[in-house]
């Protein structure tokens, strides 16, 4: 079973994605900041990462280039989730997995999940 990681300040949205995936067969954790899911994935095997841009602490972008650079996890899916900033993401789409914007259609995340870790 798949561990992803939620990363939003948005309490609901990461709640309701969160139920979502579980409905679905994953195993979530979420972090409410982009200094707390660095944390999260110090102590917790995590196959996918979904992060908004927008957060205290490391924005989406800041949190992608810790994973990469400080956790050594080059390899590690994240998928951009964003209001305002969705077009950020896709300026480098390299960077990120898949980008969404806010508010996102779920059966298109829960199938770009699925893709992301079938592959």
């Amino acid at each position: 079973m798949s561990t992803i990681l939620i990363v939003d300040d948005e309490y609901l949205i990461a709640d309701i994605l969160g139920f979502a995936l579980e409905d679905e067969g994953y195993l979530v954790e979420k972090a409410s900041n982009g200094r707390k899911a660095l944390e999260a994935l110090q102590d917790k095997r995590v196959e996918l990462v979904i992060t908004d841009y927008m957060m205290p602490v490391l924005n989406g972008e800041e949190l992608l280039k810790a994973i990469r650079e400080e956790m050594k996890l080059p390899d590690l899916p994240v998928i951009l989730m964003s209001g305002a900033q969705a077009s950020l993401g896709r300026i480098s789409p390299q960077m990120f997995a898949a980008v969404f914007d806010k508010p996102f259609d779920m059966d298109e995340m829960i199938a770009k999940v699925r893709e992301l870790l079938t592959t």
